[in-house]
């Protein structure tokens, strides 16, 4: 059966998270991993819906993406073009195929990558931008850039990032590196763009570091209270989560 990864986009203000949560073999919520899974089949015309397609990241609930990537297998050879037009036919509106390739059938969405790219968006707005709610996070506070950007070298290198995870985290580990960590100002939005690279993230990793930041930015922390914080390993000094609709899934690296 020929492999195809294939590059995606979606709104998460829809979604309970990308992937399929069941209860009983019932799909309990609607996720971009389900909505794929239907597709997929579909083009393939398979009543049993076996075709299972693997994501790299596993997105939560109203986390968006710019270039997810997915794999999955076909019971017979369609050219990548076709899969792609199929597909965005198939697919509802809040998700769309952006390419297709064909891969080698050891290739693996998730188990493959190399590093990963987020971005998050914070509004400084007075008042919550209606047009914005389910695609920002809000912070209505005064902030001082200058700290935010003093503070965020401190996330580079490899560290145990355990004060950084929250409960639910599964993984054995809690080091990652990051590679990257800035911010820019978009006045005429009056938002704040942070960029984060690394091996990997934890569970809700990026959100409690843009809580970390947003509170240094607001005079709240010690400009290098990341340090201390990546010391103690204690989750509950740590406290504010940015909330997820600001959060977007950028881009992922394979070797």
């Amino acid at each position: 059966m020929p492999r195809y990864k294939a590059i995606i986009a979606y709104d998460g203000s829809g979604f309970s998270g990308f992937q399929v949560q069941t209860k009983h073999g019932v799909e309990r919520q609607r996720t971009v991993q389900g909505e794929l899974n239907k597709a997929v089949n579909q083009m393939a015309k398979n009543p049993t819906n076996h075709i299972k397609v693997v994501g790299a990241s596993r997105t939560d609930t109203g986390v968006h993406a710019f270039g997810q990537v997915v794999h999955f297998d076909l019971p017979f050879d369609i050219n990548v073009i076709g899969v792609r037009k199929g597909l965005n036919t198939l697919l509802p509106r809040d998700i769309i195929i952006q390419s297709v390739d064909k891969v080698a059938n050891d290739f693996h969405a998730r188990f493959n990558t190399h590093a990963k790219r987020y971005v998050y968006r914070v509004s400084t707005q007075d008042f919550t931008d209606p047009f914005k709610r389910y695609y920002t996070g809000h912070f209505q506070w005064q902030l001082d850039v200058d700290r935010i950007k003093i503070a965020l070298p401190d996330l580079l290198g490899e560290h145990d990032f355990a004060s950084f995870a929250a409960s639910g985290n599964q993984t054995t580990t809690t080091i990652r590196t990051i590679t990257r960590a800035d911010v820019r100002v978009n006045s005429g939005e009056q938002e704040l763009i942070f960029t984060f690279e690394g091996n990997a993230f934890l569970y809700n990793q990026i959100r409690i570091m843009v809580g970390v930041l947003l509170e240094i930015g607001n005079g709240r922390r010690d400009v290098h209270d990341i340090i201390r914080l990546i010391a103690v390993k204690d989750r509950e000094q740590a406290r504010f989560t940015a909330p997820a609709s600001g959060l977007y899934l950028d881009e992922i690296y394979y070797d």
